[in-house]
């Protein structure tokens, strides 16, 4: 072994880490290879282990940007197709993202070999716990990027029990955790060390499926749905002179689902602010009342008349009140751009089609009568676990509305799925995923699809789900025990360290 840890030290484990960074992505969907969500960072973590420090550090960047080059390639296809920024101007906005989000992995290692006093503890505690704060920290450092986590990649595994305990975080820190452990064997393999890895993989599937129980139960009668695709390209979307088709096929396809409990449409899927549009919004909403159902959709809203300010936001209409839930975690320049006093409008190429939009208040549960409370929120938010906790344990049924027509035919939308699949699984509930273009699905408590739309299609998406109500333990107590606890054990192993010198 003493060849590969000469190998490891030197630019060939700068490059090996390299190249599984960009393997790391296909743990993810749509290829969902499980097992590279291990694998890869195992390599990083021995690389880390045994390289000199220079050298380690350089390895975690080089990680990075394999990961984030592959992983949020999708960025582009977004700045270039939709944005009309052009190939260049994508392609460097793109890499200056990319090289950022890479110093992620080089944090990881730094925090990990400093507060580590020997290559076991670095291996099977230091590095995987400081790859859990690193993750806990980019779910708001900069409004937060909590893409490509290591746990959604269990979602279809014996792991997957562990959402409902401790969230996706939780599941990110099982597998960094069998990464040290396979890193720490491969340092020195053999039989008698073997053993320590398979003990863990054995506890953490037998923890795994502790946790696979319901955890919720349904409550009341089962709901008919009805979420409706459009399919309306970006460049189609935003043009004023389409609105009357928008609506058109909008209420086309709402009227051939009359009956159904809830219909929702996705996010801005009406491209006017509410108030230009509200009478005949109110007049198909009144059509859905009167068939015993409510209509949940996506518009701008200007909240507290024209001076007010304007939300990315869920309109639901349900028995004789209407509810509204605006977005709270807004995207950087997506939906507004920062600093706007001095960039003006230079930036709009990256931004949404209409002036900023502004954060709401604190989200409820939208209720739509006695016996009907939904969970909201709007595209990105859903890979905020914490979003979707804020309202979870009121809510009988959770709703994304999202337009993922922005990221075209790229992996985003994949991804996407995969993360509203995650807090579906985090907090037992039935989730519902209405997008524009695709992919609209019907999400099952444990995280399955139970039903989805083709992409670049009209549909309608239609089935029952069932109304749950109770907490699982993670919507309960979040993810604070689990980062302090992280933290805990790389302060212990730091004294110990400066102890040891």
């Amino acid at each position: 072994m003493a060849q590969l840890e000469r190998l490891a030290a030197a630019w060939h484990g700068v490059l090996a880490a390299g190249l599984a960074g960009a393997l790391l992505p296909l743990a993810f969907a749509p290829v969902d290879w499980a097992w590279l969500a291990v694998a890869a960072p195992a390599v990083l973590f021995y690389v880390a282990a045994v390289a000199p420090r220079r050298r380690a550090l350089q390895a975690g960047y080089v990680f990075g940007l394999g990961e984030f080059g592959v992983g949020v390639s999708w960025v582009f296809v977004s700045i270039n197709e939709y944005g009309g920024a052009g190939p260049g101007l994508a392609g460097l906005v793109t890499a200056l993202l990319v090289a950022g989000l890479a110093l992620f992995p080089v944090l990881a290692v730094l925090a990990g070999r400093a507060c580590s006093p020997g290559r076991t503890a670095r291996l099977l505690l230091a590095l995987p716990a400081a790859w859990l704060l690193v993750a806990w920290l980019r779910t708001w450092l900069l409004t937060g990027f909590p893409w490509l986590f290591l746990g959604y990649a269990a979602l279809d595994t014996p792991l997957a029990g562990w959402a409902p305990l401790a969230g996706v975080l939780g599941v990110t820190a099982v597998l960094a955790l069998l990464a040290g452990a396979v890193a720490w064997w491969a340092a020195a393999p053999s039989w008698r060390r073997s053993a320590y890895p398979a003990a863990l993989a054995a506890l953490v599937v037998a923890g795994g499926a502790a946790g696979d129980r319901s955890w919720t139960q349904a409550d009341g009668e089962p709901l008919s749905v009805a979420l409706l695709q459009g399919d309306f390209a970006q460049d189609v979307k935003w043009d004023p002179s389409q609105l009357p088709r928008i609506l058109e096929r909008y209420a086309r396809l709402t009227e051939e689902h009359l009956g159904a409990d809830l219909i929702v449409w996705p996010e801005t899927a009406i491209p006017r602010r509410f108030e230009h549009v509200a009478q005949p919004l109110e007049l198909l909403a009144g059509q859905v009342r009167e068939a015993g159902g409510a209509l949940v959709l996506g518009i701008p809203y200007r909240a507290g008349g024209e001076d007010g300010a304007l939300h990315n936001s869920v309109v639901a209409f349900g028995g004789e009140r209407r509810a509204v839930y605006h977005k709270r975690h807004l995207v950087p320049y997506g939906e507004y751009v920062p600093f706007r006093a001095l960039f003006g409008r230079s930036l709009d190429f990256l931004g949404a089609p209409m002036a900023d939009y502004e954060p709401g208040p604190p989200p409820e549960a939208l209720r739509l009568g006695p016996d009907l409370a939904l969970g909201a929120t709007v595209c990105y938010e859903i890979a905020y676990p914490r979003a979707v906790r804020r309202t979870a344990a009121e809510a009988d049924v959770l709703v994304n509305l999202s337009n993922d027509a922005w990221f075209g035919d790229s992996l985003a939308p994949h991804q996407h799925l995969q993360k509203a699949r995650m807090r579906a699984a985090e907090s037992r509930r039935w989730l519902l995923r209405a997008t524009n273009t695709g992919i609209t699905a019907l999400i099952g408590p444990r995280g399955q699809v139970a039903a989805r739309s083709p992409q670049f299609e009209v549909a309608a998406l239609t089935g029952k789900v069932a109304r749950r109500s109770g907490a699982t333990p993670y919507t309960r107590i979040g993810d604070i025990p689990l980062v302090a606890a992280a933290g805990v054990v790389l302060l212990g192993l730091w004294l110990a360290a400066r102890y040891r010198r």
